[in-house]
C-alpha cells in the first residue's frame, strides 16, 4: 500500500502507470508481468540470453509503462530492439593487448558498436589501427595510463606469460577487468589468478571463430565464457555483461561452461580436427576432376587448418591436457583399422592358399594312378 501514492504522484522521471481504476486491477497486472518474467529466461536462456536482478528491476518499469495486455510480447521485443540500438548499452573503453589478425579482427566490431578501442602489440600496426579508428600505443606504460575499463589479451597461446608479465598492472585501475580470447581455457585461467592483482575482474572467454569463418557476420557462431572471478559490485557486474554483449548483439551462440569442460569439449572437438588437417595436409592431397563431396571436405578441411600457424596448433596440444589423450585415442584407432583391413587381407589370402593346397593336393593324389596308367597304355601299345 506504501508504493500506491508514489504511483500517483510520478517524478519528473517515472513513467505513468498502466490505466487501471482499482488497486485489484493492478495487483493483477503484476501477476501478470511477473509470470512472464519467469517465462521468458527459461525459454531464452537456451539461446544463451541470461536475467539478473537488474532485468528483473527492467521488466517491472517496462511493465509500468505498458499500454497493452501484451506484456510478455512487449517485453520481448523490446529486449529485440534494445540489441541493435546504441545507446541501449554502455560504451566501453577497451585496450587490445596483441594487435594481429585476431586482435584487429575483433577490434572492427567494437568499433562499429561504438566503443572506444586502444591497442599495443611488439610489432607496429599504427597504420592498420589508424584505419580502423584505433588508438595504437607502442608503449603498453602508455596504453595502461589511458586506464581501460577492459583490458583484451589477443596473444598468441605460447606468449601469454611472458605478455601477461610484462604489463604494467600497477599503472591499471584496481577493478580493470581481464578477458582472454584462447583456444585453451584452464591454461589463461590458471595464469591470471596466479599473476592478477585479487581486485582484478577475469573472464576467460573463447570465440570459436576467427577472420575466415567470421568474415559474413557471427550470428550462429558459438562463443564461449566463463566468468571466472567478477566483484559484486553493480558496476563491475553490469561492465562483464557489456563486454560478453558485444558477442550477443551479433547473434553468436551464446555458451555459458567452466574452463575445465571447454578443454574437455575442444580437445574432441578443436584438436582432432586441427590434427587430421594437419595429417591430411602431409598426404599433399589434390584436386581432381571427379572429386566428391566428402573429398571436398577433406580439402576444405586442409585449406581451414593450413591457414592456422603451427603455433597455434602447437599451443592446443601443449597446454590442453586432454589433447595427449585425444592424440593416443587416433593412434589406437588408426592401428585398429590398419589391423581390421589386414585382418581381412589375412582372411583372404589363407583361403587362397588353402584352395592352392588342397588343388596340389589333389594334383599329387591323381599322379600315380596317372602314371600306372600311361604305363599300362604303353605297354599295351607294345603289345
Amino acid at each position: 500500500m506504501s508504493s500506491l501514492p508514489r504511483l500517483q504522484s510520478p517524478s519528473p522521471n517515472h513513467h505513468p502507470p498502466p490505466p487501471s481504476s482499482s488497486l485489484a486491477s493492478l495487483s493483477s497486472f503484476s501477476c501478470q508481468i511477473s509470470a512472464s518474467h519467469r517465462f521468458i529466461p527459461h525459454r531464452l536462456r537456451r539461446r544463451g540470453i541470461r536475467f539478473d536482478g537488474d532485468d528483473g528491476l527492467r521488466i517491472r518499469k517496462i511493465a509500468a509503462a505498458a499500454q497493452s495486455n501484451d506484456y510478455e510480447s512487449k517485453h520481448y521485443d523490446l529486449r529485440q530492439s534494445d540489441s541493435n540500438s546504441s545507446a541501449s548499452f554502455s560504451k566501453l573503453k577497451i585496450g587490445i593487448i596483441g594487435f594481429g589478425n585476431f586482435g584487429q579482427f575483433l577490434a572492427k566490431t567494437l568499433i562499429r558498436q561504438g566503443h572506444s578501442v586502444l591497442a599495443h602489440s611488439r610489432s607496429d600496426h599504427s597504420l592498420t589501427a589508424s584505419s580502423l579508428g584505433v588508438s595504437f600505443f607502442s608503449d603498453p606504460n602508455d596504453l595502461c595510463e589511458e586506464h581501460p575499463e577492459v583490458i583484451l589479451l589477443c596473444t598468441s597461446i605460447l606468449s601469454t606469460e611472458s605478455v601477461l608479465r610484462s604489463l604494467p598492472l600497477q599503472r591499471l585501475k584496481r577493478s580493470t577487468l581481464f578477458v582472454d580470447v584462447l583456444s585453451v581455457k584452464e591454461f589463461p585461467r590458471s595464469l591470471f589468478l596466479q599473476i592478477l592483482p585479487p581486485d582484478f575482474d577475469v573472464l576467460c572467454t573463447h570465440p570459436m571463430f576467427g577472420p575466415e569463418s567470421g568474415k559474413n557476420g557471427w550470428a550462429g557462431l558459438p562463443f564461449v565464457y566463463d566468468k571466472v572471478r567478477v566483484g559484486e559490485s553493480g558496476i563491475r557486474v553490469r561492465r562483464c555483461e557489456d563486454f560478453i554483449d558485444v558477442f550477443r548483439r551479433e547473434g553468436c551462440r551464446m555458451v555459458e561452461m567452466s574452463c575445465a569442460e571447454h578443454d574437455e569439449f575442444a580437445a574432441g572437438s578443436q584438436f582432432i580436427t586441427h590434427m587430421m588437417g594437419r595429417v591430411l595436409e602431409k598426404l599433399d592431397l589434390k584436386d581432381t576432376p571427379i572429386n566428391t563431396k566428402g573429398y571436398e571436405s577433406l580439402l576444405n578441411l586442409v585449406e581451414n587448418t593450413s591457414k592456422d600457424s603451427f603455433e597455434l596448433f602447437y599451443g592446443l596440444f601443449l597446454y590442453n591436457k586432454n589433447a595427449m589423450e585425444q592424440l593416443e585415442r587416433m593412434d589406437f584407432a588408426f592401428q585398429m583399422v590398419k589391423r581390421q583391413l589386414f585382418g581381412n587381407l589375412h582372411g583372404l589370402l589363407r583361403r587362397q592358399l588353402l584352395q592352392g593346397s588342397v588343388e596340389t593336393r589333389k594334383v599329387k593324389e591323381l599322379s600315380p594312378a596317372a602314371a600306372q596308367n600311361g604305363t599300362a597304355a604303353t605297354a599295351h601299345d607294345h603289345l
